[in-house]
């Protein structure tokens, strides 16, 4: 954003009913609500796979996937620049969240309508568009520095993304009448509507701007958590059907220690370092950095925890009162320990997008991710609990070689970030400093 956009934005007052976002601004009880309903959309994505656990049945969740990310992020670049806890954004917001618990809904009928009621797939299509409808005014009548040409290039995005999702709810089961083609058509149309809205809506030239790093750090570490409970979920939904025997208890066990595992090796300092490059570097960089870093690198991590859930979820669903026989092949393995390379991967482009600090975790994963592909050939039809104990060893080790490996910057890192935002909750400044040897 240019100077001149800056000075356009302070001329204008906020509305009514509205507050603009301070740098100490953090994630508000309405944006956690919100954030409640994707508990429940990631269980129908994972659910959705499941489903038809195939290749296809992949492909298909992951795009389910990639829609409900786009919605979830463009409720971030707005709640970034209006508070979403006051006045009229506030009742907005939860108006939001219902139409978006209606999309959560129709997520497991997003592909395929089941017999009787309301086309699934039109209602996907309906209220995912409603929904970007809601953010598109919300950010229209709160953001008065909004240009006809800004709502323009916004609304492109919507028109094209919407109308290809309402083409796959309508247009291949009328036009193909083999089933196989039908599907293969439809799975196109959500491929063409993720590169419309993600293309789009990131090439066009809107305005956009990152007032509170804090905040926006937060909000992605909060549905980064979101996530890995979902892993947990899959735990014990998918223990539902099987009868109780130890086997299945050290299964669930293995999945909490890996779940647990991914959780440190967020949390523990990239966190932190994402929101410090964030703070410390000037408004105009600090949008490419939050689109490269968060709204796009974070799809592919959340996409490996969901992976990882799904394999997890299968593996366990397999354990019927426990048998020397229980093992792990084929698209179970790859997905189990798939989707923990692709966290790893993705945070280690992350960190090569967006921070400079803490490089000297890059390699341990790098490691990490090397081992467990090596793992996969003869792990391949071996037995279940052995495939999850390689998995949570390797999680685990990770994490320690980590802490021996970064401990010092650990520390500095937590000690500049707890000073940074005393100062900023002092009001005493927002300027950060940091020590020279990070």
């Amino acid at each position: 954003m240019t100077s001149n956009d800056d000075a356009s934005e302070r001329g204008h007052p906020a509305p009514p009913g509205t507050q603009k976002v301070a740098e100490s601004t953090s994630s508000t009880t309405p944006e956690l609500f919100f954030d409640l309903v994707f508990v429940f959309a990631f269980v129908q994505v994972t659910t959705l796979v499941t489903n038809e656990f195939t290749v296809h049945g992949i492909v298909n969740g992951l795009l389910v996937l990639a829609i409900l990310w786009w919605a979830w992020s463009i409720s971030v670049w707005v709640a970034n620049r209006v508070r979403a806890d006051f006045g009229l954004t506030r009742a907005a917001v939860l108006a939001v969240t219902a139409v978006l618990f209606l999309l959560a809904i129709s997520t497991r009928e997003a592909f395929e309508d089941e017999p009787g009621g309301v086309k699934g797939p039109l209602v996907f299509a309906t209220c995912y568009v409603a929904v970007r409808v809601f953010m598109l005014a919300l950010r229209w009548y709160a953001l008065p520095e909004m240009t006809v040409q800004d709502l323009v290039v916004l609304t492109l995005p919507l028109l094209g993304g919407g109308s290809l999702l309402f083409g796959a709810a309508l247009v291949p089961h009328r036009v193909f009448d083999i089933e196989w083609q039908a599907n293969l058509a439809q799975t196109a149309f959500w491929g063409a509507a993720v590169i419309v809205d993600f293309g789009l809506g990131m090439a066009l030239p809107a305005r956009r701007r990152v007032l509170s790093a804090r905040h926006w750090a937060e909000r992605h570490g909060l549905i980064v958590l979101v996530a890995l409970g979902e892993s947990i979920i899959a735990i014990g939904l998918s223990s539902l059907d099987v009868p109780i025997s130890w086997w299945l208890l050290w299964a669930s066990a293995l999945g909490l220690v890996v779940a647990a595992a991914l959780e440190w090796l967020y949390f523990d300092v990239v966190a932190l370092a994402g929101e410090q490059s964030l703070r410390r570097c000037p408004p105009v960089r600090r949008v490419d950095l939050a689109r490269d870093g968060y709204t796009y690198l974070h799809l592919p991590m959340i996409a490996g925890i969901i992976l990882y859930a799904v394999g997890l979820k299968e593996v366990i669903t397999d354990a019927h009162g426990g048998t020397r026989a229980w093992t792990v092949d084929g698209l179970e393995l790859y997905t189990l320990y798939g989707g923990v390379v692709l966290f790893l991967l993705t945070h280690i482009a992350f960190q090569l997008r967006i921070t400079e600090i803490l490089r000297t975790i890059i390699w341990p994963r790098l490691a990490a991710v090397v081992i467990l592909v090596a793992l996969i050939p003869f792990t391949d039809g071996g037995h279940a609990l052995a495939a999850l104990g390689q998995l949570a060893v390797c999680c685990v080790g990770l994490v320690v070689v980590e802490v021996i490996v970064a401990n010092g910057q650990r520390e500095q890192l937590r000690e500049a970030i707890l000073m940074h935002r005393a100062t900023e909750e002092s009001g005493m400044g927002t300027g950060w400093s940091h020590p020279a040897d990070m």
